[in-house]
């Protein structure tokens, strides 16, 4: 994974992520072969076979963390011996869990860049201090110092910690602007002429969310600690309810 020249890159569906990696590689890593299957073809993208895409030097799993289990099964005997499995899923104990018991002894390194194409946009294609988090691996500690080395020097601010540290931080971070943003886009709450920065700030959080239905509906299934997020959250809310009526029931015993 030093991205040598002549080193291709496959990536194994071609959403809306997928295409912000192709971005990301053309921009920063131009020396690797970009190699794109999809089922659904799209006008003007070159796609090639799995088999193809399977072969290469590193095989993306750009799919849908319900599709990881059914996908690692049908390009197992596709694989070559070296190719390296890159796992950019939102949730790691299950998709690492499932490639070492899909894919024994297969190299592969579990990441997950901790931004989209809406925070890249927003901040002006400028990636400083945008993290990308590493799991689980079983690549030699070198090899991945090299990849932590080469994205550091691009910019990227990378952490590593274990695959259930990550659920559990996700679950009180991502998951949790997820939860508010979708509520505050269903309430139809919007921007207006005298929006304070702190308003601006949470209306981007929705804005970057708001589109993602369905990653937040795998996310709460595959993330066994977003169900106490959601409990946590709802249970102060009503505490915060109760606040505020008895602050009002005071008022009104003053008047």
């Amino acid at each position: 994974m030093d991205a040598r020249t002549g080193m291709t890159l496959g990536l194994i569906g071609y959403g809306r992520f997928a295409r912000f990696m192709h971005e990301l590689a053309s921009r920063f890593l131009p020396q690797l072969k970009v190699r794109i299957f999809m089922r659904n073809p799209v006008a003007g993208v070159e796609t090639v076979s799995l088999e193809e895409v399977a072969g290469s030097d590193i095989v993306a799993l750009t799919v849908p963390i319900g599709a990881y289990e059914a996908t690692l099964k049908q390009i197992a005997p596709m694989l070559g011996p070296r190719s390296v499995v890159l796992d950019v899923a939102t949730v790691k104990v299950h998709t690492s869990r499932l490639i070492r018991e899909i894919l024994p002894g297969q190299p592969y390194v579990s990441t997950h860049p901790m931004f989209g194409p809406e925070a890249y946009a927003k901040l002006g294609s400028d990636v400083t201090g945008l993290r990308i988090v590493i799991t689980d691996t079983n690549l030699p500690a070198e090899r991945i110092s090299t990849v932590s080395t080469m994205l550091r020097g691009f910019g990227f601010s990378v952490v590593e910690k274990t695959a259930d540290e990550h659920d559990r931080d996700l679950a009180e971070t991502l998951f949790l602007t997820h939860y508010v943003g979708q509520v505050i886009a269903r309430g139809n709450f919007e921007r207006t002429d005298i929006d304070t920065p702190s308003f601006g700030f949470l209306m981007d959080a929705v804005d970057a969310v708001r589109h993602d239905t369905e990653l937040f509906r795998q996310v709460l299934r595959y993330n066994p600690y977003c169900d106490a997020v959601i409990e946590r959250f709802d249970r102060c809310e009503s505490e915060v309810k109760a606040l505020l009526q008895e602050g009002n029931l005071t008022a009104d015993r003053r008047d």
